[in-house]
């Protein structure tokens, strides 16, 4: 089994990265494969919504020229999917949020590729804000059908410069407890995906409020 991390920080080894090595060393401890995948310091233009992706059902994002479409693949490939980002005035950052709202659409547009894997949002913050972007990254999760593994309180941890993360006790523990449900859950998936049939997924009714 494996889990990927999406980087969104402009920093390689930020908060953001010691965060997600703290969820990784459980993960690894627990023989589940993990790697991070580094998108914030890239120019990651956001969705134009031009249907592309829906039209083609070709999984990937008409705009080529970035990893977007690459990145993709390697989340439809693991059986886990980490969303792991700073905050920027109290949100996500905008070449996160880019890479989010074109990954996720190209996922949903192409049969929701990332339906029933294990996700989980996590949050590297300074002050205020962490649990606003916290609930912003779990709406991509919630929105694709997976399952969130959770932890023993919102999955933030706080500091400013890098590695400083580390001397908040209760985010370290958050991040370990984080990752050790996540094996778990990954575990029980792999362990009945034979013996219990998942639902069907269903065909996405759309309505608006226009009369």
């Amino acid at each position: 089994m494996k889990v990927v991390a999406i980087n969104g920080s402009p920093h390689k080894r930020g908060n953001t990265y010691h965060a997600l090595a703290e969820v990784g060393k459980q993960l690894q401890e627990n023989g589940i494969d993990f790697e991070i995948i580094h998108v914030g310091n890239q120019m990651i233009r956001g969705c134009i919504a031009c249907g592309g992706c829906a039209k083609n059902k070709d999984e990937k994002c008409v705009m080529a020229t970035d990893s977007v479409n690459d990145c993709i693949q390697q989340m439809k490939a693991a059986d886990g999917i980490i969303l792991a980002s700073p905050v920027f005035y109290a949100g996500i950052p905008g070449t996160m949020k880019s890479f989010l709202d074109r990954a996720f659409y190209v996922s949903s547009s192409n049969g929701n590729l990332f339906r029933h894997k294990v996700g989980a949002a996590v949050i590297a913050v300074r002050r205020t804000g962490g649990s606003s972007t916290f609930d912003s990254m779990n709406h991509y999760l919630n929105y694709s059908e997976m399952i969130l593994a959770t932890s023993n309180y919102w999955n933030i941890i706080h500091g400013r410069t890098a590695g400083e993360v580390l001397q908040d006790a209760e985010g370290v523990q958050i991040m370990q407890v984080l990752g050790r449900n996540m094996a778990w859950l990954l575990e029980m998936r792999e362990q009945t995906k034979e013996s219990v049939v998942a639902p069907n997924s269903v065909s996405k009714t759309y309505t608006n409020f226009v009369r």
